[in-house]
């Protein structure tokens, strides 16, 4: 663990089910140590270590204990099992990294910028108003067994929290707001691909898909994952990207 446990560093993302196979964890594993100066611990939460690299450190998905109702799909909410006040014995700062972000900086910063609880300002949509309180959980910080509570009461309100909550990041942002917890990341680091990286109509038709000033990690989500923008492909009718070739260069072994 080093000199000091609680000076560790971990680097966690969670892999279940068929959607991602394990190059997006190697990938994952590759531009962290492109990008992260000095000693880290990467961790692979996962239902399958088959295939991903001997530097990454696969352990269980803890059991989230979900009630779910037959055809129902826990997605996400798994996330909330970072949270547990004994997560395999790991001690120290975690940052929390989806498997299909891309990183494009440094994230030195990531595990020195100053607050409790790190998260992205969730991207604001034209037909909501008023303050936005949720966060993106494609990239968060937190000290292990820190928040052990948001998941114990997520266990033991879980039809509460799932009818007043669309996702496992309203709930964890409602969740530490109320306890003043909550900060996020500086505008720009964490961009998203489909708001901030597409050229507007009619740009998009001639422009390529571009990596905004300032970014550090690119954020997926919705319409694009890594190959598909690579390729073009945007799952959106009557949407159209050329293909975004800065992926290459970044998400790679």
């Amino acid at each position: 663990m080093g000199a000091s446990e609680t000076a560790q560093r971990h680097v966690l993302c969670m892999k279940w089910g068929t959607k991602y196979g394990p190059e997006y964890v190697n990938r994952l594993y590759a531009m962290v140590r492109r990008h992260l100066s000095g000693s880290f611990n990467f961790v692979c939460l996962t239902d399958d270590a088959t295939g991903i690299r001997p530097e990454v450190q696969c352990l269980p998905i803890p059991p989230l204990n979900l009630h779910l109702k037959p055809g129902q799909r826990d997605g996400a909410w798994k996330k909330l099992t970072t949270f547990e006040a004994d997560l395999h014995g790991l001690r120290g700062t975690a940052l929390f990294l989806d498997v299909d972000v891309v990183i494009v900086g440094s994230l030195d910063a990531f595990f020195e910028y100053p607050g409790d609880f790190l998260i992205i300002h969730d991207y604001p949509r034209f037909w909501r108003f008023g303050k936005r309180i949720t966060g993106n959980s494609s990239v968060y910080r937190f000290q292990l067994g820190a928040h052990a509570d948001v998941l114990e009461y997520f266990r033991t309100h879980m039809e509460e929290v799932q009818a007043n909550n669309r996702n496992e990041q309203t709930f964890l942002s409602r969740y530490l707001h109320k306890q003043g917890k909550l900060a996020y990341w500086p505008t720009g680091w964490c961009p998203s691909f489909k708001y901030h990286g597409i050229p507007s109509w009619p740009l998009n038709y001639w422009r390529e898909p571009c990596v905004p000033e300032g970014a550090r990690i690119m954020i997926f989500h919705g319409e694009c994952n890594p190959p598909d923008a690579l390729a073009g492909r945007r799952n959106k009718r009557l949407g159209f990207i050329r293909p975004a070739r800065w992926v290459a260069q970044h998400w790679r072994e």
